[in-house]
């Protein structure tokens, strides 16, 4: 049921002093958004949405705009009480509105949402597996010719470029800030010196969260899970692009359970981003 003067309910964008308030709507759908996690959608992109006339925060969408030709939406909440008005395609509206119309924008949505999407026009072009681990068995396979470090600052760039080829788009602002919230970064050098791999953990109030990781191959991509989930006493997520169907093998002989495979939409295009087929987990559905 809707309180107050819904006449009074403001479109507005938010800013750091609002993430309290963030964190009290995403608890209220049962997401695990942290302020770390709100500080780095805020750091990377813009945060719209409704308040009411008390000056709660009662709906979000966040939209992620990356360096060439697409952007991510998500952070997509409404507030129980004030769903079946409008707010959530209100706010998400505002997000396209606020860009060029010649970006990709995609996003990654809950079955709740899909429809809503697709009245405005977003497509399904492909999906991504949500997986969750409560007990972590590690592969132990071996290190082969490869050898895994800490990264360090002067890694950036070729973190940067190998995400780029990943993903689809170039993501540098999105990556130093990732990289400084995670609790763990590293990077795979083959035998040559040269970076062929990296990952990262991120932990939130529920889980720890693996992604991304880029990886030139399976056995990479699941040496640096190993390495990034091995001593974490809890539960684990990550979620893996469609595509990767012998690494979704490997987590799930490693304990982890597929919950989940929520589509990939887009608008302003019918098609993924241009991808090399090196990306094994996404940063989180969020970041797409």
């Amino acid at each position: 049921m809707i309180t107050g003067n819904v006449s009074k309910l403001h479109l507005v964008q938010f800013d750091k002093k609002d993430i309290p308030a963030f964190i009290e709507l995403s608890k209220s759908v049962g997401w695990d958004y942290d302020e770390r996690e709100i500080d780095t959608v805020l750091s990377a992109g813009n945060v719209f949405g409704h308040k009411n006339f008390k000056g709660k925060i009662i709906s979000s969408a966040a939209i992620i705009p990356y360096e060439k030709s697409v952007a991510s939406i998500g952070m997509v909440i409404v507030n129980k009480e004030y769903r079946g008005i409008g707010l959530g395609k209100e706010a998400t509206q505002q997000c396209i509105d606020s860009h060029s119309s010649n970006i990709a924008i995609m996003l990654i949505a809950t079955e709740e949402g899909k429809l809503l999407y697709e009245k405005m026009g977003f497509q399904i072009v492909d999906r991504v597996h949500k997986y969750i681990c409560n007990t972590f068995s590690p592969s132990h396979l071996s290190h082969g010719t490869v050898t895994i470090e800490r990264f360090r600052a002067g890694d950036l760039h070729k973190v940067i470029e190998l995400d780029e080829a990943a993903f689809g788009d170039r993501r540098s602002g999105f990556l130093t800030q990732r990289i400084n919230q995670s609790e763990e970064c590293i990077v795979v050098r083959n035998s040559t010196g040269t970076i062929v791999g990296f990952g990262l953990s991120t932990i939130t109030p529920i889980n720890l969260i693996i992604g991304p990781i880029v990886a030139i191959d399976p056995q990479v991509a699941s040496i640096i899970l190993d390495k990034l989930a091995i001593r974490h006493k809890g539960k684990l997520r990550i979620d893996v692009p469609s595509s990767n169907d012998v690494f979704r093998e490997a987590i799930e002989n490693c304990g982890f359970l597929k919950v989940s495979s929520p589509p990939v939409m887009m608008l302003t295009s019918t098609k993924m981003p241009g991808r090399n087929g090196e990306l094994f987990g996404i940063a989180a559905q969020v970041f797409g």
